[in-house]
């Protein structure tokens, strides 16, 4: 299941596999890499990660003068922990995460996006109408997400915490109660539901007005300004990685399925097929600016929610959160 970056952990057994299978599929052509470049994502290796996957598979980062190793996340685990210890470069990131590490004046940065929103949501099942209707409902979500979307529900639709109670990643309780929704994740939750006979629908929090972008690359302020072109390359192939894979995903596709060999062909087509229909790397300002842009504009509505939801204070320094100078002027325009 799909959790929040936050509740992540690195596995060594996920990333060993992942590199053998780097080195299967790099091209031979490929220039000697000069820059190493450790990348940690959010999860096991799933779909929601194959741009990066298809920049590696293809050689798009060592044609950047980068030699990059992928290590995935899992259960347990402090990607922001790892990332302010040295013991990875760039991380898959959460625009509430890196506001909070703001707050608490950690030195990161958030670098590009590879999603223009966030790809969390609610099930619901299938007599529900909107995520409105969900007043007075149990909604089952994460210990971790009370400190994320939990508070802009809150505020977007007036619920409560007493309809609150603990998602521990068993649909079971969902399944068997028709007035409740949990959280999800558009190709993990829906897709293990209708795998069990569940007539379900998914609303995706995005469609309602909830701001942060999706999939960020966060990264050190030392890297940033220590080593802007290699922060500059990583960027820019990725985002390349994923406009190539929206295009042809096999080639990613190897790699994710060597380094999660637990994921099914089934499980990464439904989730290329929803990521496509809902433009999710090419929509927004990606459609005029490029894809992975970031803007001050997006950032400001994050920062305003987290306050009103009483979960960022005022004086943190927002704008530090981010820097558009590596996706300015990039414009890589949707395939």
């Amino acid at each position: 299941m799909v959790m929040t970056a936050t509740t992540r952990r690195q596995t060594l057994i996920g990333g060993a596999s992942l590199a053998a299978g780097a080195v299967l599929m790099r091209p031979r052509a490929a220039r000697a890499a000069t820059t190493k470049i450790r990348f940690l994502t959010s999860w096991f290796a799933q779909a929601e990660h194959g741009g990066f996957y298809q920049a590696l598979a293809t050689g798009l980062y060592a044609k950047e003068g980068l030699d990059v190793t992928i290590d995935m996340g899992g259960p347990q685990i402090n990607g922001l922990q790892l990332l302010t210890a040295g013991n990875a470069d760039i991380i898959m990131g959460y625009d509430i995460q890196v506001m909070k590490a703001i707050e608490k004046k950690l030195p990161v940065v958030t670098v590009a996006a590879s999603f223009q929103h966030d790809l969390q949501g609610v099930m619901t099942h299938e007599d529900v109408c909107s995520i409105a209707d969900l007043k007075a409902h149990k909604i089952f979500i994460a210990s971790t997400s009370h400190t994320t979307f939990w508070p802009w529900l809150r505020e977007r639709f007036g619920f409560t915490d007493e309809q609150v109670a603990a998602y521990t990643f068993n649909l079971q309780p969902f399944l068997l109660d028709p007035q409740a929704a949990v959280q999800a994740y558009p190709s993990s939750e829906p897709f293990e539901a209708k795998a069990q006979g569940g007539k379900v629908k998914f609303f995706l929090f995005a469609d309602e007005g909830y701001p942060p972008y999706g999939s960020t690359m966060v990264t050190t302020q030392s890297l940033v300004q220590t080593n802007p072109e290699a922060v500059k390359a990583f960027v820019r192939a990725s985002l390349l990685g994923w406009r190539d894979y929206l295009k042809d995903p096999a080639p990613g596709n190897a790699l994710i399925k060597a380094a999660n060999p637990k994921i099914t062909d089934a499980r990464i087509a439904y989730a290329v097929d929803w990521m496509k229909a809902h433009d999710v790397v090419g929509s927004g300002d990606a459609k005029t600016k490029g894809i992975g842009v970031i803007t001050a504009e997006r950032w400001k509505q994050t920062y305003d929610f987290m306050v009103n939801g009483k979960i960022l204070s005022p004086d943190t320094a927002w704008t530090k959160a981010f820097t558009t100078q590596f996706v300015d002027g990039l414009n890589i325009l949707p395939a």
